[in-house]
């Protein structure tokens, strides 16, 4: 098995190699901008752990995660465009740094490219792999249409944002476990299972995300706090403070979340209040654990021994307790 490190590393190596000498400057600068940009590398590093858990040659798996990898940063691109959001990771977005027709057609040129690096997967497993790929990639658009739609829909409940969150997160992280024992060439009962594992992390991993943006350090969490509530987004805490909340405090919220003015603090700070008075946090972790309770009740059903069942476990946890 190799660490979490040396697969970040694999991963950069790669990103860097394929971004080598690509011109027109113009279009792949901002293409290096977002790749380099770096993140956590969660997904790519998820289809090369899955890989070598299941005994797979890891190297076969780097251009499918690679794929993966600038299939995600692409619609974190354009999801900026559509969000207005000035900063990702603690940078300016492309469409800020450049332009929107620049980081639109990037973009574009991300989703050619990702392609292209899903094409050099084993040729006997890539019609398996596109599948997959194209399958998580149409649910992620679908979740970014619902996640769009609840900006105009006053009545969203709470069982459609989990759908959302469900379709625009969590199937692109089991997506990339999948591929990854695909590449392995596992059982397809344990293919599946680990999709499935990786589908409910995602579902934490989201929700963590949801809190981190609300209550995290905003030096650490790479993104203006309380950005969610400054566009107004109908996140799990939002919907359950208004499921838990008096008469009074949910026609606050619905008041404060009318206000469109996204540099408005006092805004953030009374909505946060309401969410401390009502413990959304603790609802918040609540959920996160059924989804980690979940996730760990497939892992049992996984033909694997204790040991690497155990990476997952501590893969989970470190998700569950990130800061950014």
């Amino acid at each position: 098995m190799h660490t979490i490190e040396e697969y970040q590393k694999l991963i950069q190596s790669a990103i860097e190699k394929e971004l080598v000498h690509r011109e027109p400057v113009e279009l792949y600068e901002p293409i290096k901008y977002t790749l380099y940009m770096g993140g956590k590398r969660l997904r790519p590093m998820l289809t090369l752990l899955t890989c070598d858990i299941f005994d797979g040659d890891i190297l076969q798996a780097i251009y499918p995660a690679l794929g993966l990898e600038t299939f995600h940063n692409f619609t974190l691109l354009h999801d900026d465009i559509m969000d207005n959001a000035p900063i990702r990771r603690g940078q300016q977005t492309v469409y800020k740094k450049w332009d929107a027709n620049r980081a639109i057609l990037s973009g574009d040129t991300m989703m050619v490219m990702a392609y292209d690096f899903i094409l050099a997967s084993p040729k006997d497993l890539l019609f398996e792999i596109f599948t997959v790929f194209n399958r998580v990639g149409k649910e992620v658009c679908e979740g970014q249409q619902y996640d769009m739609n609840f900006e105009k829909k006053n009545n969203v409940t709470l069982d459609e944002y989990l759908k959302m969150i469900h379709l625009k997160t969590a199937v692109l992280l089991g997506g990339s476990m999948q591929v990854g024992a695909i590449v392995a060439r596992t059982s397809k009962n344990n293919t599946q299972l680990i999709y499935e594992f990786g589908e409910s992390i995602g579902m934490a991993f989201q929700l963590r995300d949801d809190l981190l943006d609300a209550f995290g350090d905003e030096d650490i969490f790479g993104k203006k706090n309380g950005g969610d509530i400054r566009t107004n987004k109908k996140t799990f805490l939002y919907l359950k403070a208004l499921e838990l909340g008096s008469p009074k405090q949910q026609e606050e919220l619905k008041q404060l979340f009318s206000i469109k003015d996204k540099q408005d603090d006092n805004k953030v700070e009374r909505v946060l209040s309401i969410f401390q008075d009502l413990k959304i946090e603790e609802e918040t972790k609540r959920l996160m654990d059924c989804y980690y309770d979940k996730g760990f009740k497939i892992l049992k059903k996984i033909d694997l021994d204790q040991n690497k069942k155990h990476v997952l476990v501590k893969l989970a946890e470190s998700l569950m307790k990130r800061t950014n």
